[in-house]
């Protein structure tokens, strides 16, 4: 158990969200697994007729476990991070648990950027979902490994694909 029971009724059991933009500046051993990830960024030309938007899920390892237990300063990375993903921010929520954690939402025009710290493992969870086609998630997730401090991490992205009852209509970007 990490300090804080998961389904215990508080609000980081109940996994809230933050959305999170990084800078683009990729350490070499995430530099192929990104190349599938998001091949065009503005997608015009290719074909994702089929998509509604990006997914990325991150996971952060050995983390400065000061700064994964800084509300402020999660606060700040985490909207300098929706900047740089190309989103806008709407609004942002945060709470700082005791005796450490720290869990933040940030709600975007686009979707959400989620993050959940446990010091005391240096770990933290960041979730990160934008619509569209003008945005690129993995930026927000390149800035959270480098603010955190991430020794190591992982990060799965897909595309979700549109439902089967909107489908048929076309779509125009903003």
């Amino acid at each position: 158990m990490l300090g804080r029971p998961w389904g215990s009724g508080n609000a980081h059991g109940a996994c809230l969200l933050i959305t999170l933009v990084f800078r683009f500046v990729l350490p070499p051993q995430m530099i192929q697994s990104l190349s599938t990830l998001h091949p065009n960024p503005g997608w015009a030309t290719a074909n994702h007729a089929d998509t509604v938007g990006k997914h990325c899920i991150l996971e952060l390892y050995h983390c400065n476990p000061d700064r994964l237990d800084d509300e402020a300063f999660l606060r700040s990375s985490i909207t300098q991070a929706v900047q740089q993903a190309g989103a806008t921010l709407l609004q942002l929520i945060s709470h700082r648990f005791t005796p450490q954690g720290v869990t933040a939402l940030a709600l975007l025009s686009e979707s959400h950027l989620s993050i959940h710290t446990w010091p005391e493992s240096g770990y933290a969870a960041v979730d990160v979902f934008t619509c569209g086609d003008h945005t690129m998630p993995e930026r927000a997730c390149q800035r959270l490994i480098e603010d955190l401090q991430a020794a190591d991490s992982k990060l799965s992205s897909f595309r979700r694909e549109t439902p089967q009852a909107i489908a048929a209509q076309e779509r125009q970007p903003r």
